[in-house]
């Protein structure tokens, strides 16, 4: 059940700053460094830097470099999910094993604040980091677009050099790429080649926010050193 208190966190100002609809605008090419940002994590309460996974900087203590799937996801308020999106995060955290497996790390990025961030990984039960980006600042980086008071979603896999390897922008057709999509991706840069020809961008459409309570899901090329100069966002 959504109270007052939950609808005056959806409209809030962050909903009106995104609420003229603006298509994605992203045209970095396959193969571009990706930009690198700094994100708390909902599940830790620790600071990610993408450079910290990816590229060829070194980091205290050495972490081993990984593919990563940057999961820009569409979430208005803690309890007010995308309809478009949700069941793909639903399906994407029940195989989160599949990309672990195979050596890679996903970043569900939400638009929402750290403690909303935080009441979506409990009752989703999500298992993969979740950073917040409540100034939208990391969304607006990548160019993702926005519509109707959130950004819009979208998917990019970031090979272990640190390169954009694979890019999925929101069309109405398909919002978001499917989770089978992703790991064939992930498969093809494992193995050195192309994941796929980019996907293109379709005009974007309305969707209605739908309230958690009501939804009902069946089963469920080579990189040099990255920017020292990252985007940071506080996070709350």
């Amino acid at each position: 059940m959504v109270t007052v208190m939950d609808v005056g966190r959806l409209f809030n100002r962050r909903f009106f700053r995104n609420l003229l609809p603006f298509p994605a605008s992203n045209h970095f090419f396959l193969g571009s460094l990706a930009p690198p940002f700094e994100l708390l994590d909902a599940q830790t309460d620790l600071r990610i830097r993408l450079m910290d996974w990816v590229g060829t900087r070194p980091t205290d203590p050495p972490v081993q470099k990984r593919p990563v799937l940057l999961y820009f996801t569409r979430i208005f308020s803690e309890k007010v999910y995308c309809p478009l999106c949700y069941p793909h995060i639903m399906e994407l955290n029940q195989r989160y094993e599949e990309f672990a497996q195979r050596g890679a790390e996903v970043f569900l990025i939400t638009s929402i604040d750290l403690p909303q961030s935080k009441t979506v990984v409990r009752d989703l039960g999500l298992k993969m980091p979740v950073l917040s980006d409540p100034s939208c600042r990391i969304f607006r980086l990548y160019q993702v677009g926005q519509a109707l008071g959130a950004p819009l979603p979208a998917q990019f896999w970031i090979d272990a050099k640190g390169r954009i390897r694979f890019r999925h922008l929101f069309s109405f057709l398909e919002p978001n790429a499917s989770v089978d999509r992703l790991v064939v991706a992930l498969d093809r840069i494992r193995s050195g080649r192309q994941p796929e020809p980019q996907s293109s961008v379709a005009p974007v459409k309305s969707d209605v926010p739908i309230k958690s309570d009501d939804i009902k899901v069946p089963g469920s090329t080579e990189m040099g050193e990255l920017a020292d100069v990252g985007t940071q966002v506080n996070g709350v």
